[in-house]
């Protein structure tokens, strides 16, 4: 196995690059649709982190939430809340599996859950 690419449902693409692109950091590697007008399929990432983005009905499952282990998430941290996300303000917990945790939810209700461990 080379790489698991989970596929996030959204519904509208420019809070979706908002969210994605503007705060979270990632870069759009390519976008499709099959004509104009038709839902939008994207991949975007961060780092080694790939996600599939679909507005196609069917595709992903609203409140989906993923569990990312993160280096340096305290600088991630730091680089989110700089930002003006009118939308969102996370913070960092301390979670019972000792490591430090952040989550934050697109405007979809997907979640993404990043998580630090001590080494």
């Amino acid at each position: 196995m080379n790489r698991i690419i989970p596929v996030l449902r959204i519904f509208d693409l420019a809070k979706a690059k908002e969210f994605y692109l503007d705060w979270l950091g990632f870069t759009l590697d390519w976008e499709h649709e099959f004509e104009s007008g038709m839902p939008k399929y994207l991949q975007v990432t961060r780092g080694d982190l790939r996600l599939h983005l679909s507005e196609h009905h069917g595709e992903g499952t609203p409140g989906t939430k993923l569990f990312i282990e993160y280096q340096n998430l305290q600088a991630l941290h730091v680089e989110l809340t700089a930002k003006p996300y009118q939308y969102y303000r996370p913070g960092l917990e301390r979670a019972f599996w000792n490591a430090w945790t952040m989550e934050v939810q697109d405007p979809f209700g997907n979640k993404l859950l990043f998580s630090e461990a001590d080494e």
